[in-house]
């Protein structure tokens, strides 16, 4: 009769070091991609959900992106206003908020907050779906999950990340000005005018269309945790806090390479 194997003598498997993991991560994303893209060219095209989609990424994600904005609006304000006093250019205030709420603050902070709001949704719900075999239970009734839940959520978030980026903005200029206001009584107008004095279409544009990149990623990487989610509940809650996590680093990251490449094209 055979001696069992006692705990002591089983060899322990050596745990992948770092780097074999980010290149497995890497290459299981490059499939899930190349899947989505595939199922976009299949028809037909899921519109009701691809609506139901837009209104929870969207309407439902506009007031904390509005109050960020409002908020990043009355900071630039207050925080700006003794620099500028100390310098003698206090009348520059309305130009400085405008331009920095348009050209880099409210798209950063729409995409850092959506990727919060909407990324740990999306994240949270496609993990329960994964763990309670709901994906599995699709495939076999031969429905598309990449195609009814990935593709879907990833053009919706691209879709509406400009609008929200446009709802920040107005919401942090509209604060800007009561936090002006209220120290120095100026016109809704005037300040609108004097702000937008030295903005022109090239400031505005490229900024906010960028914020669709930003869409791109956070449904991407969203969507791909969630659909990779393993290990019960404790999983679907590793997979939403992977989602915000990694969707944030990759806004900074693409931020960067994305204000490069603004300035090559549409130099100030």
């Amino acid at each position: 009769m055979a001696t069992p194997v006692s705990a002591a003598t089983t060899p322990v498997q050596p745990s992948p070091d770092p780097l074999t993991l980010a290149i497995e991560w890497f290459g299981e994303l490059g499939v899930f991609c190349s899947r989505v893209a595939k199922s976009l060219f299949t028809l037909p095209f899921e519109w009701s959900e691809f609506i139901h989609q837009l209104d929870a990424a969207g309407s439902k994600s506009l007031p904390l992106v509005a109050l960020a904005g409002a908020a990043t609006g009355v900071v630039l304000s207050l925080q700006s206003r003794a620099s500028l006093t100390r310098f003698g250019a206090k009348s520059m205030l309305p130009a400085m908020i405008v331009f920095s709420i348009i050209k880099e603050m409210g798209p950063i902070i729409t995409g850092l907050v959506a990727s919060g709001r909407i990324g740990a949704g999306i994240g949270a719900e496609l993990g329960s779906m994964r763990v309670t075999e709901q994906i599995d239970a699709m495939e076999a009734s031969a429905v598309n999950p990449y195609r009814f839940l990935a593709a879907t959520r990833i053009l919706a978030c691209i879709v509406v990340l400009p609008l929200l980026t446009l709802a920040a903005d107005a919401a942090g200029i509209l604060m800007g000005w009561v936090s002006n206001t209220l120290t120095e009584p100026i016109s809704l107008q005037l300040f609108i005018n004097r702000g937008l004095s030295g903005v022109s279409f090239s400031d505005f544009l490229p900024p906010t269309i960028k914020t669709a990149v930003y869409g791109l990623i956070i449904g991407t990487i969203s969507c791909f945790q969630g659909m990779r989610t393993r290990g019960g509940t404790e999983g679907v809650g590793r997979s939403a806090t992977s989602s915000v996590v990694l969707s944030s680093l990759f806004i900074i990251v693409a931020d960067v390479v994305l204000v490069r490449f603004i300035l090559v094209f549409f130099p100030a």
